[in-house]
Protein backbone atom coordinates (compact mmCIF):
# COMPACT_ATOMS: atom_id res chain seq x y z
CA UNK A 1 0.00 0.00 0.00
CA UNK A 2 1.50 3.52 -1.26
CA UNK A 3 2.33 5.94 2.28
CA UNK A 4 0.92 8.73 3.12
CA UNK A 5 4.31 10.23 3.24
CA UNK A 6 4.83 9.56 -0.87
CA UNK A 7 1.20 11.05 -1.53
CA UNK A 8 1.90 14.28 0.06
CA UNK A 9 5.52 15.11 -1.14
CA UNK A 10 4.75 13.59 -4.88
CA UNK A 11 5.61 16.02 -7.37
CA UNK A 12 5.71 18.66 -4.41
CA UNK A 13 8.81 21.03 -3.49
CA UNK A 14 10.26 20.03 -0.28
CA UNK A 15 12.76 22.97 1.16
CA UNK A 16 15.94 22.57 3.15
CA UNK A 17 16.06 24.86 6.29
CA UNK A 18 19.23 24.75 7.51
CA UNK A 19 22.36 26.97 8.91
CA UNK A 20 25.43 26.22 9.92
CA UNK A 21 27.38 27.47 12.68
CA UNK A 22 29.41 30.33 11.12
CA UNK A 23 25.96 31.07 9.23
CA UNK A 24 24.22 34.27 10.16
CA UNK A 25 20.92 32.55 10.71
CA UNK A 26 22.36 29.73 12.51
CA UNK A 27 20.87 29.30 16.17
CA UNK A 28 17.72 27.78 17.72
CA UNK A 29 14.63 29.11 16.46
CA UNK A 30 15.58 30.41 13.51
CA UNK A 31 15.17 27.18 11.18
CA UNK A 32 11.79 26.77 12.79
CA UNK A 33 11.21 30.57 11.23
CA UNK A 34 12.25 29.68 7.97
CA UNK A 35 9.92 26.53 7.86
CA UNK A 36 7.22 28.31 8.57
CA UNK A 37 8.26 30.52 5.71
CA UNK A 38 8.84 28.24 3.46
CA UNK A 39 5.56 26.37 4.25
CA UNK A 40 3.18 29.28 3.79
CA UNK A 41 4.95 29.67 -0.02
CA UNK A 42 3.89 26.06 -0.66
CA UNK A 43 6.52 23.74 0.43
CA UNK A 44 5.18 19.76 0.96
CA UNK A 45 8.04 18.98 3.30
CA UNK A 46 11.03 20.62 5.29
CA UNK A 47 14.59 18.78 5.21
CA UNK A 48 16.72 20.15 8.12
CA UNK A 49 20.16 19.39 9.95
CA UNK A 50 20.26 18.26 13.90
CA UNK A 51 18.13 16.95 16.66
CA UNK A 52 17.31 20.04 17.87
CA UNK A 53 15.93 22.02 14.57
CA UNK A 54 14.28 18.51 13.65
CA UNK A 55 12.68 18.69 16.98
CA UNK A 56 11.32 22.29 16.85
CA UNK A 57 10.43 21.99 13.16
CA UNK A 58 7.95 18.87 14.02
CA UNK A 59 6.84 19.61 16.89
CA UNK A 60 6.00 23.53 15.52
CA UNK A 61 4.01 22.43 11.99
CA UNK A 62 2.59 18.88 10.52
CA UNK A 63 4.55 18.45 7.58
CA UNK A 64 6.88 15.64 6.15
CA UNK A 65 10.22 16.06 7.84
CA UNK A 66 13.29 14.63 6.42
CA UNK A 67 16.44 14.94 8.40
CA UNK A 68 20.31 14.85 8.64
CA UNK A 69 23.09 15.03 10.99
CA UNK A 70 25.80 16.99 9.33
CA UNK A 71 29.12 15.81 11.73
CA UNK A 72 32.73 15.67 10.53
CA UNK A 73 34.80 12.91 11.95
CA UNK A 74 38.45 13.34 11.02
CA UNK A 75 39.82 11.10 8.08
CA UNK A 76 36.83 10.81 6.24
CA UNK A 77 35.04 13.00 3.56
CA UNK A 78 31.15 11.78 4.69
CA UNK A 79 29.58 13.79 6.79
CA UNK A 80 25.58 13.74 6.35
CA UNK A 81 24.97 11.23 8.72
CA UNK A 82 27.72 9.20 9.08
CA UNK A 83 27.11 7.01 11.41
CA UNK A 84 24.47 4.53 12.79
CA UNK A 85 23.87 6.85 16.05
CA UNK A 86 23.90 9.87 14.12
CA UNK A 87 21.23 8.19 12.19
CA UNK A 88 19.08 7.20 15.23
CA UNK A 89 19.60 10.61 16.88
CA UNK A 90 17.51 12.20 13.78
CA UNK A 91 15.06 9.38 13.77
CA UNK A 92 14.34 9.80 17.80
CA UNK A 93 13.63 13.87 17.60
CA UNK A 94 11.37 13.30 15.19
CA UNK A 95 12.22 12.63 11.50
CA UNK A 96 9.96 10.66 9.30
CA UNK A 97 13.09 10.09 6.53
CA UNK A 98 16.63 10.45 7.49
CA UNK A 99 19.01 11.50 4.79
CA UNK A 100 21.97 9.55 4.60
CA UNK A 101 25.35 9.53 2.50
CA UNK A 102 25.32 6.54 0.33
CA UNK A 103 28.59 7.58 -1.72
CA UNK A 104 31.45 5.45 -2.30
CA UNK A 105 33.61 7.98 -0.56
CA UNK A 106 35.35 6.25 2.66
CA UNK A 107 33.29 5.82 6.00
CA UNK A 108 33.35 5.66 9.58
CA UNK A 109 30.55 2.80 9.08
CA UNK A 110 29.59 0.54 6.47
CA UNK A 111 26.12 1.42 5.20
CA UNK A 112 24.99 -2.14 5.99
CA UNK A 113 25.26 -1.56 9.40
CA UNK A 114 23.42 2.01 9.27
CA UNK A 115 20.40 0.56 7.13
CA UNK A 116 20.33 -2.29 9.03
CA UNK A 117 20.23 -0.48 12.55
CA UNK A 118 17.40 1.88 11.38
CA UNK A 119 15.29 -0.92 9.94
CA UNK A 120 15.37 -2.33 13.19
CA UNK A 121 14.76 0.46 15.75
CA UNK A 122 12.48 2.58 13.57
CA UNK A 123 10.57 0.00 11.12
CA UNK A 124 8.06 2.71 10.11
CA UNK A 125 10.50 5.29 9.03
CA UNK A 126 11.83 5.96 5.64
CA UNK A 127 15.66 6.02 3.60
CA UNK A 128 17.00 8.68 1.80
CA UNK A 129 20.17 7.78 -0.27
CA UNK A 130 21.79 11.07 -0.60
CA UNK A 131 24.25 10.36 -3.80
CA UNK A 132 26.35 11.61 -6.55
CA UNK A 133 26.76 9.35 -9.18
CA UNK A 134 24.90 6.23 -11.21
CA UNK A 135 27.81 4.05 -9.46
CA UNK A 136 26.40 5.64 -5.68
CA UNK A 137 23.49 4.30 -7.07
CA UNK A 138 23.91 1.13 -8.00
CA UNK A 139 26.16 0.40 -4.92
CA UNK A 140 23.30 1.14 -2.49
CA UNK A 141 20.08 0.46 -4.42
CA UNK A 142 21.28 -3.42 -2.81
CA UNK A 143 19.97 -2.35 0.76
CA UNK A 144 16.80 -0.83 -0.64
CA UNK A 145 16.42 3.21 0.05
CA UNK A 146 13.24 4.33 0.48
CA UNK A 147 14.09 7.46 -1.53
CA UNK A 148 17.83 8.02 -3.95
CA UNK A 149 18.55 11.65 -3.68
CA UNK A 150 20.98 13.29 -6.39
CA UNK A 151 22.04 15.73 -3.40
CA UNK A 152 25.77 15.08 -3.56
CA UNK A 153 25.98 15.48 -7.37
CA UNK A 154 29.24 18.15 -7.94
CA UNK A 155 30.22 18.25 -4.21
CA UNK A 156 32.74 14.94 -4.43
CA UNK A 157 35.76 14.70 -6.32
CA UNK A 158 34.83 12.57 -9.07
CA UNK A 159 31.52 15.20 -9.75
CA UNK A 160 33.28 18.07 -9.19
CA UNK A 161 32.79 18.61 -13.12
CA UNK A 162 28.51 17.21 -13.56
CA UNK A 163 26.45 20.19 -14.59
CA UNK A 164 24.75 22.21 -12.34
CA UNK A 165 21.75 21.25 -11.40
CA UNK A 166 22.90 17.76 -12.47
CA UNK A 167 19.46 17.00 -14.37
CA UNK A 168 21.13 14.34 -16.57
CA UNK A 169 21.86 12.00 -13.51
CA UNK A 170 17.75 12.48 -12.47
CA UNK A 171 17.45 11.33 -15.90
CA UNK A 172 19.91 8.02 -15.43
CA UNK A 173 18.19 7.35 -12.12
CA UNK A 174 14.42 7.04 -13.46
CA UNK A 175 15.25 5.45 -16.11
CA UNK A 176 17.03 2.72 -13.92
CA UNK A 177 16.04 2.32 -10.76
CA UNK A 178 12.12 1.66 -9.66
CA UNK A 179 12.48 4.44 -6.33
CA UNK A 180 11.27 7.73 -6.22
CA UNK A 181 13.99 10.27 -6.83
CA UNK A 182 14.62 13.49 -5.16
CA UNK A 183 16.34 16.03 -7.20
CA UNK A 184 18.47 17.95 -5.02
CA UNK A 185 21.81 20.27 -5.38
CA UNK A 186 22.07 23.54 -7.13
CA UNK A 187 18.35 24.59 -8.11
CA UNK A 188 18.29 28.49 -8.11
CA UNK A 189 15.77 28.96 -10.94
CA UNK A 190 11.86 27.41 -11.60
CA UNK A 191 12.60 26.73 -14.63
CA UNK A 192 15.12 24.19 -13.47
CA UNK A 193 12.38 23.11 -11.34
CA UNK A 194 10.45 21.74 -14.22
CA UNK A 195 12.71 19.87 -16.17
CA UNK A 196 13.76 17.65 -13.12
CA UNK A 197 10.03 17.19 -12.79
CA UNK A 198 9.97 16.47 -16.74
CA UNK A 199 13.10 14.09 -16.39
CA UNK A 200 10.99 12.23 -13.57
CA UNK A 201 12.10 13.10 -10.70
CA UNK A 202 9.28 12.72 -7.90
CA UNK A 203 10.13 16.02 -5.71
CA UNK A 204 12.81 18.38 -5.95
CA UNK A 205 14.83 19.75 -3.00
CA UNK A 206 15.53 23.65 -2.52
CA UNK A 207 17.88 25.24 -0.65
CA UNK A 208 20.36 27.89 -0.77
CA UNK A 209 17.85 29.67 -3.01
CA UNK A 210 15.75 29.86 -0.51
CA UNK A 211 17.19 29.28 2.87
CA UNK A 212 20.93 31.25 2.66
CA UNK A 213 20.32 34.90 2.31
CA UNK A 214 24.38 35.30 2.30
CA UNK A 215 24.01 33.39 -0.90
CA UNK A 216 21.29 34.72 -2.44
CA UNK A 217 22.40 38.27 -2.10
CA UNK A 218 26.30 36.85 -3.21
CA UNK A 219 24.67 35.68 -6.50
CA UNK A 220 23.68 39.04 -7.63
CA UNK A 221 26.42 41.15 -6.18
CA UNK A 222 28.91 38.87 -8.28
CA UNK A 223 27.03 39.09 -11.56
CA UNK A 224 26.68 42.90 -11.28
CA UNK A 225 30.79 43.02 -11.01
CA UNK A 226 30.95 40.85 -13.71
CA UNK A 227 29.01 43.18 -15.59
CA UNK A 228 30.80 46.46 -14.81
CA UNK A 229 33.90 44.33 -15.56
CA UNK A 230 32.64 43.63 -19.10
CA UNK A 231 31.24 47.08 -19.86
CA UNK A 232 34.53 48.52 -18.21
CA UNK A 233 36.87 45.86 -20.74
CA UNK A 234 34.80 47.14 -23.68
CA UNK A 235 35.12 50.68 -22.93
CA UNK A 236 31.46 51.34 -22.14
Amino acid sequence: MRSELLNKIEKKIVVSCQALEDEPLHGRGMMVLMAKAAIMGGAAAIRADGAQDIEDIKSAFDIPLIGLNKRNIAGYPVYITPTSEDALTVLRAGADVVAIDCTLRKRPEGLDKIFAVVRREFPDKKIMADISSIEDAREVSRLKPDFLATTLSGYTDETLTRPKPDIRLVEALVEEFDIPIIAEGNYWEPEQVVKAFEAGAFSVTLGSVITRPQLITKKFTSYLEDWKKSRSQSGK
